[in-house]
């Protein structure tokens, strides 16, 4: 298969300094590249800037900004069977972005901010026939606000994981493919989860493909 994979946090900036982010390291979504890669897959990784070794054998475009990501992700898209989205995107940028650094002030500063684009769901609405799987990070409800984004974002699964997997070498996370039920998985480190991930994928890319035979 030629798969996409989104990886690390993005950088929305305000001014050409500062920029607000999260602590996302990129290490689940390089793991789950370097499994794909491994198993023969032809695997390109979108990055937003972390500080992991690259996977060996994949094509990694970096980008900082969740606009470059989506950038980056829609063109190789073009040409996937499937996409994996692992990247913690802000969920927001400023406003308006200074063309200068902010001088510091003794008052207060509103920041303005606005949506940045679903790369998920995007890609979902003009997916076809190829499959989709995305994260969802939550720290309460989680699998009510799961539920809500395998369904708003057009995926054939997704993984529920909580705030102690970020930057951790191990994770724990629950599954649920599309029609099917909740699989709550053992904690483990995240190059196995990687493994178990893309053996799911193979599975429903061999399982549409017996479909389409038949």
């Amino acid at each position: 298969m030629n798969i996409v994979i989104t990886a690390g946090p993005t950088r929305e900036y305000l001014d050409t300094i500062r920029f607000i982010s999260n602590p996302s390291s990129g290490r689940m979504g390089y793991a789950i590249a370097r499994a794909a890669a491994e198993r023969g897959h032809d695997v390109t990784l979108v990055s937003g800037p972390v500080e992991v070794e690259s996977p060996a054998g994949t094509r990694i475009i970096r980008v900082e900004t969740a606009e470059e990501m989506l950038g980056a992700a829609r063109r190789a898209f073009r040409r996937a069977d499937a996409a994996i989205f692992t990247a913690a995107v802000c969920d927001w940028r400023p406003a308006r972005r200074a063309d200068r650094k902010l001088p510091k002030a003794k008052v207060s500063r509103l920041l303005r901010l606005v949506p940045t684009p679903d790369i998920a769901a995007t890609l979902g609405r003009v997916k076809g026939s190829r499959l989709t799987i995305a994260f969802a990070l939550e720290d309460h409800d989680g699998r009510r606000h799961a539920e809500s984004k395998l369904v708003r974002k057009n995926c054939d699964a997704i993984l529920l994981n909580g705030p102690g997997n970020i930057g951790s070498k191990a994770a724990r996370f629950e599954y649920l493919a599309r029609g099917g039920t909740w699989q709550s998985w053992p904690a483990d480190h995240k190059s196995a989860i990687a493994r178990r991930i893309i053996r799911a994928l193979e599975s429903m890319h061999a399982l549409k493909a017996k479909k389409r035979r038949s």
